[in-house]
């Protein structure tokens, strides 16, 4: 039975609807939708998550995104979350080809959206989700009338020489392990030896890694997504929640799959094809995700532009109050239907003249 788990700091937004999505390929996704005040309605926002997010993590979001007048579709990923797996292990953040999360979104299209909530249709993806969007939007199937994404998955960051990492991902899925967590070099000797060596050497204590551990549940100090303590805390404490759902390392499929829909993007004609009005917004401090490769990506666009917040880490959504508050004039400006302080000038009105 799916469910939607509530915390003390992170309470269920109230209003909502949880059903669960059948796809084309048979699997269920857990979706659910909140509908604006009728009286108030400015269209449908849905939420496209990165990888190893749910739904639970975007409460705050939500309850933003309603108090601006927009109904909400948020969904899990097939692969997280409560949604169905393609592999038996479900802490593995695992899909079998990246092209099945278009059926995903179909299913989502179809299921909620077109029967149950308000046009106009835009959607606010994030990392992996921003990804998709791209490649939906350039090749015609996106169902939304207007893009926003932070930090979006068009370069990975954390791997360090990736042209080797992608052409081992290729190897190790022809070979049969594609379901088998991405390995890493302190799991192989002599390099799992020799990093333990130069860890002691630095006064670090060696601390053996589970692969089927959240990311969202490491310790805060040093950790990749947010600057904002409360927010990590509070995203740690959901993911705990949620358990198998906030999903641990990824497969080897799903990295060969992100090489490859990154690397059809990094073709300049790619870009040139999206006729969505986009608005990306850019973490100037991302250790997840290439800001440089997402500037390039943004300057081809047609309809589109970028803003880049100096100080964010990867998890825009849950930064500091003033990076996020930057953030919403953006989306406010960008979204048709979004108020717009008049007290703000002329950066707003451009952002919406696009």
């Amino acid at each position: 039975m799916l469910t939607l788990d509530s915390t003390p700091d992170n309470p269920v937004p109230p209003g909502g609807t949880l059903i669960g999505v059948r796809t084309q390929d048979g699997l269920t996704l857990r979706a659910a939708y909140w509908r604006a005040p009728a009286r108030r309605h400015k269209g449908t926002v849905c939420l496209l998550q990165g990888r190893a997010e749910f739904i639970e993590k975007y409460y705050e979001v939500i309850r933003e995104l309603i108090a601006r007048g927009f109904g909400v579709v948020a969904f899990d990923w097939r692969g997280q979350g409560e949604s169905g797996r393609q592999v038996g292990d479900p802490r593995k953040g695992h899909v079998a080809r990246f092209d099945d999360y278009r059926l995903d979104l179909k299913a989502i299209e179809d299921s909620v959206l077109l029967p149950l909530m308000p046009e106009p249709y835009h959607c606010l993806a994030h990392s992996m989700g921003g990804c998709i969007a791209f490649t939906g939007a350039a090749e015609g199937w996106l169902p939304f009338g207007r893009i926003v994404t932070v930090a979006p998955m068009l370069s990975i960051r954390m791997v360090a020489w990736p042209g080797a990492a992608s052409a081992l991902a290729r190897s190790l899925k022809v070979l049969g392990l594609g379901r088998a967590f991405v390995p890493r070099l302190s799991h192989v000797p002599p390099f799992g030896a020799l990093i333990g060596l130069a860890r002691r050497l630095r006064g670090r204590p060696h601390v053996p890694h589970d692969p089927g551990a959240s990311i969202a549940t490491m310790p805060f100090p040093g950790n990749r997504l947010s600057r904002d303590p409360v927010r990590y805390a509070r995203n740690a404490a959901a993911a705990r929640a949620v358990g198998a759902g906030a999903v641990g390392d990824p497969t080897v499929a799903w990295l060969a799959g992100a090489f490859r829909a990154m690397a059809r993007l990094r073709d300049p004609r790619m870009p040139a094809r999206i006729a969505t009005p986009t608005l990306i917004l850019g973490a100037g401090a991302d250790p997840v995700c290439g800001t440089p490769a997402t500037e390039r990506f943004a300057a081809r666009l047609k309809a589109g532009m970028i803003l880049v917040l100096p100080d964010a880490r990867h998890e825009i959504l849950h930064e500091r109050e003033p990076i996020r508050e930057d953030f919403w004039a953006a989306f406010d400006a960008f979204v048709p239907g979004s108020p717009v302080p008049q007290a703000e000038g002329d950066a707003r009105r451009s952002l919406a003249a696009v």
